[in-house]
Parts: structure tokens; C-alpha cells; sequence
């Protein structure tokens, strides 16, 4: 039997390896400005085209490469920053694997050129599919850049996956945004489709996060900084009146390295409990500081997520440091944080000797002595339950029956259901379900998701009438965006207008409200765009919908009814109308059930 084990050809390996580095065009942007930095630059120019798809361009001012390493920069596993296994534990780069340009060269076509300051000459080396196609003396600044064409033109099943320009786009200048936000000493300038969208000097990080987010954030910002001997926390949080309803301005840093670390973000979370409007999310931008042999950042291909040896103790400094600096500035009720020390959490080691807990109880206790057995007391308890139920009628003097349906969940909750006789009356459950006596039982309509499925085939409608119904504000509100969120807007600009919502581009990442959807529900402008917005990119991955479609379920979700709203008879009656006049009143948007009848049977059941 021949033998059927045999090893890959490198390209085919580095076309692997690709599928884990390079995911998108911002993957590649994320790779090169990382070498650029490395290599000591004190600026990053970032050029690209089409999203990045056809043409990337990164070019620094670093420390260069000879002609030997420009070459060997390309095979796999070629690095710099590793020369044996224990330097995996002290690391202080971003790149490191040597897997990124070999990577890259496997999948587009690379052309890079650099010069080391000391040399007179610089090296061009050109690669297509990692193929070396050239390689020769050439002519050129101090530095390295590299220029990225056509990328996956080998792989077409990846391109096809890519999204619109727009969204590739939005992907690079987050990654853009993480770098930039780490390396605040460097000036960074990024260029799409030859227009300039970020132009950031060397500064100081505070204003690196202004000239990034805009001027507002400014007066949002607070500083937090703790050390101890596990970990430095420095950097600021957002405050709570300034928080938002879609995520993008949450960053943690370890070690000048962006990480993604939700344990940690539950951590900050916590820290602002009770203080925050209801689902807000506040900002932060959290530098960590810590021993690199306490920390593991090789355990993902992209090196976003990071193993830390102490994290239940940092997450316990982390929640300490937040609120110590949110109780500074008078945001929340605090003790007097005045204090010349850091604050230190002890930590419990493995050599640490732990005591073993003690516990006393009650050895003569005897739960079926009659002492606790008295149906006398029984008695007691069961009047209590039916002390006031005249209550259970209504106010107003309306006879209603009630009824009290067990439920079987393990939870024991009870279902109060009160129905009145006339039959256009509804009764609101916990300010979010409405029911309603049908011929077969019981129906149950969920507020919210009806409202949403109203408004949806009304801007569905809109889209085909192309007749907008707005009503517009006296005094229009000015909203500065994030680069992402701005280029997201000024791309279904047109079709924002067509379902009602006048909203003006003003540059400079800043837009107008000057009118709004007249049927939503929501009374600030930019608690709707930022709802809207949030629901927008949340279903950018769907291409099976329509941008209108997006369009019009976001809006819908945005402008919904929100639960834990009282609702009068009138509103209610109009609502439900409204749902059964619609073509699918069963389901919302988002394919959750609207409407649900709990039969006369299986009420009946609940009494056997």
C-alpha cells in the first residue's frame, strides 16, 4: 500500500496560515503598521483604495531592512523577536510569529522597498502568490513600504466573501483606531480612495482620543490610574451621563497591545452599577501594565485575546480603580478617596496556605418537633395570603374576574390576568405583554416586537411609495460621529431620507437632525441614531438582506415601543389594529414571535 502522508508545498501552507492571520483587508493594514511600529517608526502613512481590497500602501520611516533580511522577511516563520522558546514569555512587540508577511505575499501582490538610514541603496523585492518575481537594488527613502494589490486575486473563493467597500473600510479604521490610540508618541495618517480620513499628530493620549472620536468626548473624559504590585491601570473612563447605546469607544490595552477581554469588561461594568442609564454602555480607554511572564498573547492567531495569570485579582483592582476614579470626580457617592496609597488587593498564591473554614450549626435542631409544626401558625399564613382580595377588583368600579394561573416554570411565577367583560378592553402585563380573551383561549401579544413589526412594513412601504412622512424638530440637533459610524451614514444618507429621517451631512464627521420618522416612538433624535446605528451594523454580516431592508428593521427596532411603558386603552387599541392590518402580524422583523393564544385547554390544565 502506498504511502499516503506528505508534506504541504509552502505556499499552500502559507495560503493556510493566511486563513488565520489574514481574515479581510483591515487584517493586513493591522500586520504591516504593527512591522512599522516595531520597527521604530515615527510615522505611519496608510494609503488605501476600494476598501483596501485593490490597493494597500503602508510606508514608515522605521529602521529598515537589508537586502538579505527584505528577502527572508517573507518566509514563514522568519522573525526577528524570537530566538528561543523562553522569548515567548517576555514579550514586548506586536509582531512576533514571522507568519504575517509570508501570510500576506501568499495571497496578493506585494511589492516592498527599504533602506536602512546608513545605506545609500535601498531593496525592492516583488512577490505574487509567494513566487519571488524580482529582487534588485533600487532608489528610495529611509524606511520600508509596502504596497498590497489585489488581494486574495489567487483565492477567489475568499474574495467573494469580502463586503461592500464601505464595510472593509470601517474594519481598517478600527484596527486603525486600536493602533493609533496605543501609539499616541506617533503620527499616523490614513488615506481612502486619495482623501484623507484621519491626519494624527504626535501627542499626548488624551488628545489622541479627541482627534480620533472628536471634540465632545473631551468633557466625557476621567482619569483612572492605580498600581499595585500584580498590575498598573492608567488611562480614562467615560462618564456616566455621556453614555452610549452602541458600543465602539471601549478599548483595553495591555502592554501597548489592544485586546479584546470581556471578563475584564464585566469588571468595568460592574463598577458603574446603578449609575448608568438603562442600556448605555459607557466609554474607556484602559492601558494595563503587567510582567510579560504573567501573560500569554500567543494563544489566537491575531493576538486580540490575551490569558493573564491573575485575573480574578486584576478584574477585583480593575473594578476598585474604576469606581475610585468615578468617586474622585463626584460621579457617584463614594468614601473619601483622598488617599496617599494605591489601592492593593491582596492575592492568594499557590504556596499560600489556606484555612480550612469552620462552621457551627445547631446539633439539637429537630424541624419536626411540634414547636415548628403548629397548625396554628399555618392558619396564620394562609389568612395573610387572603387578607385584601377584594383588591383584586378594579378601581374604577369595572367588574372583572380574575383569575391566578400557576405556572410550572422553575421559577414558580404566577400570571395575573384580569379580563374585563367588554371586549374592545385589553390589560397590560408587566408593562410589556398585552392580552385579550380570544374564541380559543387566551392571546398574548408582546408590545414591542408588534410595534416593530408596524413600523417595518411602513418604512417598507415608504421605500416603495417613496413618500417619507417626517416630523421635524424646531431646533435641529448636531451629532459628531466616529469615523465609522459617519461613513456608515453618509452611505444610505438617500435612503434615510426616503422613510423620513432628515438627517444633513455637515463633514468633518458631523451630521444634522432636522426631522425624524413621525410614527417612532423615540423623543431624542440621537437616542434613535444611535439605536438605529447599533441594529444597523449588527446585521451588516447578513447578505441575504437588502441595505433597505437592514434599513428598515433597524429603524423599526430603533423607534419601537420599549418595555416598561404604560400604555392607555386607546394607544393599546390602535396598536393591535395596526399589527393585525399588517401582511405578517405573527413575527417580528427579526423572526420572533409577535403573537401567542395559550388555548382554553391548557389553561384548564393548569387547575387539574
Amino acid at each position: 500500500m502506498p504511502d499516503i502522508i506528505h508534506l504541504l508545498p509552502d505556499s499552500v501552507a502559507n495560503q493556510i496560515a493566511a486563513g488565520e492571520v489574514i481574515q479581510r483587508p483591515a487584517s493586513v493594514v493591522k500586520e504591516l503598521v504593527e512591522n512599522s511600529i516595531d520597527a521604530g517608526s515615527t510615522m505611519v502613512r496608510v494609503i488605501t483604495r476600494d476598501g483596501g481590497k485593490t490597493f494597500i500602501q503602508v510606508v514608515d520611516n522605521g529602521c529598515g531592512m537589508s537586502d538579505t533580511d527584505a528577502r527572508l522577511s517573507f518566509e514563514r516563520h522568519a522573525t526577528s523577536k524570537i530566538r528561543e522558546a523562553g522569548d515567548l514569555f517576555a514579550i514586548r512587540t506586536l509582531g512576533f510569529r514571522g507568519e504575517a508577511l509570508a501570510s500576506v505575499a501568499s495571497v496578493a501582490q506585494v511589492e516592498v522597498r527599504t533602506r536602512k538610514p546608513e545605506s545609500d541603496l535601498g531593496t525592492e523585492v516583488i512577490i505574487a502568490g509567494s513566487v519571488v518575481e524580482s529582487q534588485e537594488p533600487v532608489n528610495c527613502a529611509a524606511g520600508t513600504s509596502f504596497t498590497i494589490k489585489n488581494l486574495f486575486f489567487n483565492v477567489p473563493a475568499r474574495r467573494k466573501f469580502l463586503k461592500t467597500n464601505n464595510a472593509e473600510l470601517k474594519h481598517i479604521i478600527y484596527e486603525f483606531q486600536r493602533i493609533a490610540l496605543a501609539n499616541p508618541e506617533v503620527e499616523f495618517i490614513l488615506e481612502h480612495n486619495d482623501a484623507e480620513v484621519y491626519n494624527l499628530p504626535r501627542t499626548n493620549l488624551k488628545q489622541r482620543i479627541v482627534h480620533l472620536f472628536g471634540k465632545a468626548i473631551n468633557a466625557n473624559l476621567t482619569t483612572i490610574d492605580t498600581e499595585t504590585s500584580i498590575v498598573r491601570i492608567s488611562g480614562f473612563i467615560g462618564k456616566p451621563e455621556y453614555a452610549r447605546r452602541t458600543p465602539g469607544e471601549q478599548f483595553f490595552f495591555v502592554n501597548n497591545r489592544f485586546m479584546k477581554h470581556p471578563y475584564f469588561h464585566r469588571a468595568v461594568l460592574s463598577a458603574y452599577e446603578k449609575i448608568l442609564p438603562p442600556d448605555t454602555i459607557p466609554s474607556y480607554f484602559i492601558y494595563l501594565e503587567a510582567d510579560p511572564d504573567t501573560i500569554d498573547i500567543n494563544i489566537h492567531p491575531t493576538k486580540t485575546e490575551i490569558k493573564f495569570e491573575n485575573e480574578l485579582a486584576i478584574f477585583q483592582i480593575l473594578v476598585a480603580a474604576t469606581r475610585e476614579a468615578l468617586g474622585k470626580f463626584n460621579l457617584v457617592p463614594s468614601i473619601d478617596f483622598d488617599v496617599e496609597h494605591a489601592i492593593e488587593i491582596p492575592v492568594i498564591r499557590p504556596e499560600n496556605q489556606v484555612p480550612v473554614p469552620q462552621i457551627s450549626y445547631n446539633r439539637n435542631y429537630n424541624p419536626f418537633d411540634e414547636e415548628y409544626r403548629s397548625p396554628g401558625k399555618q392558619r396564620h399564613r394562609e389568612n395573610e395570603n387572603l387578607e385584601h382580595w377584594e383588591k383584586l377588583y378594579s378601581n374604577e368600579g369595572i367588574p372583572i374576574k380574575s383569575a391566578l394561573i400557576s405556572s410550572e416554570l422553575p421559577e414558580q411565577q404566577s400570571l395575573s390576568i384580569e379580563h374585563n367583560r367588554q371586549p374592545d378592553s385589553f390589560v397590560q402585563l408587566k408593562n410589556r405583554y398585552i392580552l385579550t380573551p380570544v374564541k380559543s383561549g387566551l392571546m398574548m401579544i408582546d408590545q414591542r416586537r408588534a410595534h416593530e413589526r408596524i413600523l417595518y412594513e411602513h418604512y417598507i412601504r415608504s421605500f416603495a411609495m417613496n413618500y417619507p412622512v417626517a416630523q421635524h424638530i424646531l431646533f435641529p440637533e448636531t451629532i459628531e460621529l466616529d469615523q465609522a459610524d459617519y461613513l456608515i451614514l453618509r452611505e444610505i444618507i438617500d435612503d434615510l431620507h426616503t422613510i423620513g429621517m432628515d438627517i444633513r451631512d455637515f463633514g468633518s464627521n458631523t451630521v444634522v437632525i432636522a426631522g425624524y420618522p413621525a410614527d417612532n416612538h423615540k423623543e431624542s433624535p440621537r437616542e434613535l441614531l444611535e439605536v438605529f446605528l447599533e441594529n444597523y451594523k449588527s446585521t451588516e454580516g447578513d447578505i441575504k438582506v437588502s441595505v433597505r431592508d437592514r434599513i428598515a428593521r433597524s429603524m423599526a427596532i430603533a423607534g419601537a415601543i420599549n418595555y416598561g411603558e404604560t400604555l392607555s386603552q386607546p394607544v393599546i387599541q390602535e396598536l393591535i389594529d395596526n399589527l393585525f392590518a399588517c401582511e405578517s402580524p405573527g413575527y417580528s422583523p427579526s423572526g420572533k414571535p409577535v403573537v401567542v393564544i395559550l388555548g382554553v385547554e391548557e389553561i384548564e390544565k393548569k387547575f387539574k
